[in-house]
Order: C-alpha cells, then sequence, then structure tokens
C-alpha cells in the first residue's frame, strides 16, 4: 500500500471513528429522542433540562480541546488547520440559522440525532430527512445560481 493510500485509510478511519463515539454520545445521552428536545423547549411545560447539560458539556470539551490541538503547528492528520475566515453575520447565515432552529423545534431532530436515529425510521423522522435533504438541494442550486 503506497503512503498516499495509507494516510487517506488513516483519515478516513479516523473520521469513522470520531462519527462513531458522536453518534454514541447521543444515543447514551437520550438526544436522539426528539422528545426530550422538545421538552427542552417547552419552558412553560414539563421542562427538561438534559439538552442542556449536553450542550454544556460539548462546549466544555470543545474549550479545552480547541486549546489543546492548536497548540500544534498542524493537525495530526492534515496538513493544516481550515479556519473560517468569514466573521460578520450575514442574511444567509441568519436565514439559514432560523431555518435550522425552526425545523429543530418543530421536529425535535437536528441532522447528527436524525442521521444516528436511521436505525429506528419513523414517518417523523423520514420527513425531516428528506426536508433536510431537500434543503441541501434548494442551497445548492441557489449558490449555484449566484456564481453563475
Amino acid at each position: 500500500m503506497s503512503e498516499s493510500n495509507k494516510n487517506r485509510w488513516v483519515k478516513t478511519a479516523a473520521g469513522y471513528a470520531a462519527g462513531l463515539i458522536f453518534g454514541l454520545g447521543l444515543a447514551v445521552s437520550g438526544m436522539t429522542d426528539p422528545a426530550r428536545v422538545v421538552g427542552f423547549l417547552d419552558v412553560a411545560g414539563a421542562w427538561d433540562p438534559t439538552l442542556m447539560f449536553v450542550l454544556g458539556g460539548a462546549v466544555v470539551t470543545t474549550f479545552i480541546g480547541y486549546r489543546l490541538v492548536f497548540k500544534r503547528s498542524a493537525p495530526l492528520l492534515g496538513g493544516v488547520f481550515q479556519l473560517p475566515t468569514k466573521r460578520e453575520l450575514d442574511a444567509k447565515l441568519l436565514g439559514g440559522a432560523a431555518l435550522f432552529g425552526i425545523g429543530w423545534g418543530l421536529s425535535g431532530y437536528c441532522p447528527g440525532p436524525a442521521i444516528a436515529s436511521i436505525g429506528g425510521l419513523s414517518l417523523p423522522l423520514l420527513a425531516m430527512l428528506a426536508t433536510m435533504v431537500l434543503g441541501w438541494f434548494v442551497a445548492k442550486r441557489f449558490a449555484a445560481k449566484r456564481l453563475a
């Protein structure tokens, strides 16, 4: 096996391992259950704070992780860090965030937990996944028209 094929295999395996750990974390924390998300949003009723603790754990982990990772001159499995350069808020970002939030609130799923829940496919989950894929195609089409 050539060095470039070996490196590609290691990157792919690392990506799958990270996805597996993420999916397991979602399942163990109960975030694949849309009722948890809807319960978190129901502040006037039967409020469920579970999501707040999961998000808090993610923020702490990310805060520590970024500080450790950026002490390195380059990523372990890549040539350079690929960081976003755009820093301003614009209509596309705010509109996309609003659509994401509306979809998440209506369905109880965001993309990660939705994909992790495919094994227990239900009609609401199928509807959410279908509209998510439709949204990707619409966004791609708008981006292509804008670049043309």
